[in-house]
């Protein structure tokens, strides 16, 4: 009996090991099978469903609540604040504080109610999107005017609306000087929904909207939903049609905020990768997704390195703040750091429910040539792009080094992942323009995009995980990228280099039929042969030994310009046949 009791702790020792989950150390070859066990995408749609609450400004209360959210879940996965670190600490993050040249701005409430009526044409809880930004408040009892429909708002100056509200189906922000500051209007009311946001199907969403900050004026606007511009327009077809319009606003000094999580690398921590999510914006999806997806990676990675499971050789960096403004003075401001920044990658509307908001997830991809001559399954958003020049082409392996990882991650759970041409627009904008190689990861298009029903139920939390994990394991396969590594990437171009020319091939031969110049299908075949041996010279930043690897990127460039050269005297045949 005392020999049972003696062994007693030893079994419960060796139970409690057995029913311990075990998590092997990360490779290559495991992370797509740990990430998926192990990136849950709770923290993400929590941390989505959080932020989404507020109508984030930059400085407004909803904006800093999120700033602090985000800090009071780094630390809790363990990250230290910087300024309290030590040498040793891996994991560290920042709150940056800078004082707003301009006061900040945020919605609070209002109505808007045809005079002898009893149901609002718009309020607030339902619609908070109404309010265009930099609004000032009305009076308590609201400001009560005759409306002016103007419907040819080339002829707004010629019009009297002194004392009175205009009403346009326009940007409010393009009237506002000549309406308000010039004309005396009390305010606006307007309706500019684009096609793409469906308004005849989704009647009720407002894209939100902006005027200038004018304090001497002090005045306000209100975007309207298609119903109720429908409704006002049916009212003005009666006669006469005067308003009553409340708004409550908040207008107060405050200061901008910024927070960088740093992940320090064991080798090179120099190099560095940095994941860009924006916080302003009213939505869900934009981007309270891209926020929450970034948490989630910051503590998951944390954990990881803790229990010893995983160990970057370079640095990682996630960083949130305001759209653009915060990542271009991250690049700008440090030149030194700025240098040794490899990779940058902008999380911006990365949840979406496509079941609700249609669209798919999309990779934005680097200059390519795509973004010049657009055809075959190469597609522009609703969001659009101009058409670009050879010499704006940023050849890079980063374009299908991503792809390909996010397709792997698309077959193992059946998630659509499409690629569109650089459109610009986002995070990735201001590391390209250092010339550091940068994609964005989003959806388009979204019925919802920029409304008040771009709401949680739009998000979904399957969708948050997808790209949680391919972000991750694309990251951390660069962050320990060696020699085996870039002639990986390098067979990879190789592939892609070849499916790309079949496909120009191919679109050249239909070009031609329609009766197209032979000089411009010679120049679309040249110009991808060309951004695809550039390309393989860009696998050179994560080889330390780059004399074998000089070598194999002769090998591929000579493939590539090989088969070029074959489709090139093919289709000189067609034409002159």
């Amino acid at each position: 009996m005392l020999k049972k009791l003696y062994l007693l702790p030893v079994l419960l020792l060796f139970l409690s090991c057995k029913n311990e989950k075990v998590v092997p150390v990360l490779k290559t070859s495991n992370y797509f099978d740990i990430l998926n066990e192990e990136f849950t995408g709770d923290l993400a749609y929590e941390t989505t469903s959080f932020v989404e609450k507020y109508w984030r400004v930059v400085g407004n209360t909803g904006f800093n609540k999120s700033v602090y959210k985000i800090a009071e879940e780094l630390e809790k996965s363990g990250f230290v604040k910087e300024d309290s670190a030590t040498s040793k600490d891996i994991l560290t993050y920042r709150i940056e504080k800078r004082p707003l040249k301009k006061p900040t701005w945020e919605s609070v409430n209002a109505s808007v109610m045809i005079v002898g009526e009893d149901i609002p044409l718009l309020q607030h809880s339902t619609n908070r999107n109404m309010i265009a930004l930099n609004s000032y408040s009305t009076p308590k009892e609201g400001v009560t005017a005759e409306v002016v429909y103007v419907k040819d708002i080339k002829k707004l100056k010629e019009l009297d609306v002194k004392g009175k509200i205009v009403f346009a189906e326009t940007s409010p922000h393009r009237i506002f000087n000549q309406a308000i500051v010039k004309g005396g209007a009390l305010g606006l009311i307007t309706y500019s929904n684009p096609k793409y946001l469906q308004p005849q199907k989704n009647t009720t969403s407002i894209q939100f909207r902006s005027i200038p900050l004018n304090e001497e004026v002090k005045s306000w606007a209100v975007a309207m939903s298609y119903k109720a511009k429908e409704e006002l327009k049916v009212a003005l077809l009666k006669g006469k049609v005067s308003l009553n319009v409340q708004v409550k606003t908040n207008i107060y000094p405050s200061e901008e905020l910024t927070i960088v999580a740093d992940i320090k690398g064991n080798k090179y921590p120099k190099e560095r990768l940095i994941f860009s999510a924006h916080i302003q914006e009213p939505g869900a999806n934009d981007n309270a997704t891209g926020v929450g997806v970034a948490l989630e990676m910051a503590t998951l990675t944390s954990k990881l390195i803790k229990n010893n499971i995983f160990v970057p050789n370079r640095s990682l960096t996630f960083l949130w703040g305001d759209e653009i403004i915060s990542t271009n003075r991250y690049v700008k401001e440090d030149t030194i750091r700025a240098k040794d920044i490899k990779w940058g990658i902008s999380l911006d509307m990365v949840g979406e429910d496509t079941q609700k908001t249609g669209g798919t997830f999309l990779i934005e991809k680097m200059p390519d040539p795509s973004a010049i001559w657009t055809r075959g399954n190469d597609k522009h958003t609703e969001w659009g792009g101009r058409k670009m020049k050879l010499e704006e082409m940023t050849p890079h392996y980063l374009n299908d080094f991503l792809i390909k990882k996010f397709k792997e991650q698309g077959k193992r759970t059946n998630w659509v992942v499409n690629t569109n041409p650089f459109e610009g627009g986002s995070d990735h904008v201001p590391f390209l323009k250092r010339n550091i190689p940068s994609v964005l990861f989003w959806h388009f298009t979204d019925q919802f995009y920029h409304t008040d029903n771009d709401r949680i139920d739009k998000v979904s939390q399957k969708t948050l995980k997808n790209v949680g994990i391919a972000s991750l394991a694309s990251a951390y396969t660069l962050l320990n990228a060696d020699n085996t590594t870039a002639k990986l990437i390098l067979q990879d171009i190789e592939k892609a280099a070849i499916s790309r020319l079949q496909e120009e091939k191919k679109q050249s031969e239909i070009a031609l039929k329609k009766g197209d110049s032979l000089s411009t299908q010679l120049s679309i075949i040249s110009a991808w042969k060309d951004w695809y041996i550039n390309s393989t010279k860009t696998t050179l930043d994560v080889v330390k030994d780059s004399i074998s690897h000089q070598e194999n990127i002769k090998e591929t460039s000579k493939k590539i310009d090989s088969l070029s050269s074959e489709i090139i005297e093919e289709l000189k045949r067609i034409k002159t046949n």
